[in-house]
């Protein structure tokens, strides 16, 4: 099956076949690789050639699609979600319209411990078809791969019950998905007085299980004052490596917890939230493999301070943008507004935050190989938009749709 797109008024993202881009960093996140008035070839699947529209071959496609007007991004990749959730928490919502914290929210048994006592009542076939009907609406947003978490079982049966709805979105749908177990959420209700009897059921019954049956791809922990310490923290990521669990840390989000300096040490995939970043932090990041991730989303919603994009930007490091797409702190999984948010409120400029969601995103995965770049041999998962005038109307037009097609 041969599949030609024509007429691209901006083929953008792409990498020639000699190039090997796992990710940009500092200044190179302002460069996005284009090709003005263009044509792509995909062939079963896979990116086959693309070029000006002058070097378009006579290639015998199988379908073609006139995109006169419009661009082709290579499609979003999405590297932290919990999306596998049983209710929305709208209650909530008005109590912080009210006054109240999210951490006070939390302490009075609201928060994560609200989802998971919905989630553990729930059969898991209606949690996989109220799943996969969000699955359905992100990546109609242009989603093409996505990471999503447990952490809403806070139980063993709980945390196995997610990851296996995981699984099944995964061997059901045509977006690459990863799995990650995050029991290190928060504590349960019966284990508040008794952290340490938490700690060791995640590590000695949890762990095993969820490697034994192939059910997760990375490690994570809440590192936040109130939630999981550096010594907590630290012993589970070294549990999560000796199965091979790599580290993804929530990390920075509510104080300076010393998240982003325990992830790196522990050569964590990326360390996520950093609403709390400092010199400590940047230097700690300087000359790791350990991503940045933001979620601006988030401190959108809960209303506090927005992540430092351009400090760590202008720091020369890597920067990954991800909805955090939850019931409780962002309930969405629009990456069209993450990027006005980037742009609006991070400062970044819509070539950074592109970068941000796509290259970089696939790196947050381990998918560099197969998407987040137009690249001959990469998986062709590709937006098509509306007609625009430019890449900076996508954050511009805030709030609303110019997606008009999104193939996998």
């Amino acid at each position: 099956m041969r599949l030609l797109i024509t007429n691209i008024r901006q083929l953008c993202s792409i990498e020639q076949e000699k190039e090997n881009r796992q990710k940009v960093s500092g200044a190179e996140m302002s460069h996005l690789p284009s090709i003005e008035h263009a044509w792509l070839m995909a062939e079963n699947g896979i990116i086959h050639s693309f070029g000006a529209m002058d070097t378009m071959p006579d290639t015998g496609a199988d379908e073609t699609i006139d995109a006169t007007g419009r661009l082709v991004l290579p499609a979003w990749c999405d590297s932290h979600t919990h999306l596998v959730f049983a209710a929305p928490r709208d209650g909530e919502f008005v109590d912080r319209i009210k006054g109240k914290s999210y951490e006070e929210i939390a302490r009075n048994g609201g928060g994560i411990l609200n989802s998971a006592r919905r989630l553990n009542a729930m059969d898991e076939n209606e949690l996989y078809d109220q799943s996969l009907e969000r699955l359905h609406r992100v990546v109609a947003q242009g989603t093409a791969a996505i990471e999503i978490k447990s952490g809403y079982g806070l139980c063993e049966e709980g945390e196995l019950k997610m990851l296996k709805v995981i699984r099944k979105l995964k061997e059901n749908s045509k977006v690459a998905v990863k799995a990650t177990l995050l029991a290190a959420h928060a504590y349960p209700l019966e284990y508040r007085d008794n952290k340490e009897g938490y700690v060791k059921l995640i590590i000695e019954k949890i762990l095993p299980r969820v490697a034994g049956e192939g059910l997760a791809d990375y490690m994570d922990a809440f590192c936040e004052e109130g939630f999981f310490g550096i010594p907590e923290t630290e012993r589970l990521l070294e549990a999560g490596w000796k199965y091979g669990l790599k580290p993804k840390i929530h990390a920075n989000q509510l104080h300076y917890s010393g998240g982003v300096q325990v992830g790196v040490k522990h050569n964590a995939l990326s360390v996520d939230h950093l609403e709390c970043v400092g010199a400590a932090e940047i230097e700690a990041l300087k000359g790791s493999n350990t991503m940045p991730t933001l979620l601006p989303a988030a401190a959108f919603f809960l209303g506090i301070q927005y992540q430092p994009a351009r400090r760590i930007i202008d720091a020369g490091l890597p920067m990954c943008l991800a909805t955090d797409y939850n019931p409780g702190s962002c309930p969405s999984g629009n990456v069209s507004l993450l990027l006005s948010l980037a742009c609006t409120q991070l400062k970044m400029t819509p070539e950074e935050a592109i970068n941000a969601v796509t290259i970089n995103g696939a790196y947050a995965m381990e998918l560099s190989a197969e998407l987040g770049t137009i690249k001959v041999g990469k998986k062709a998962s590709l937006i098509i938009t509306n007609k625009i005038p430019s890449l900076a109307y996508l954050p511009y037009d805030f709030g609303n749709n110019n997606i008009d097609r999104v193939i996998l």
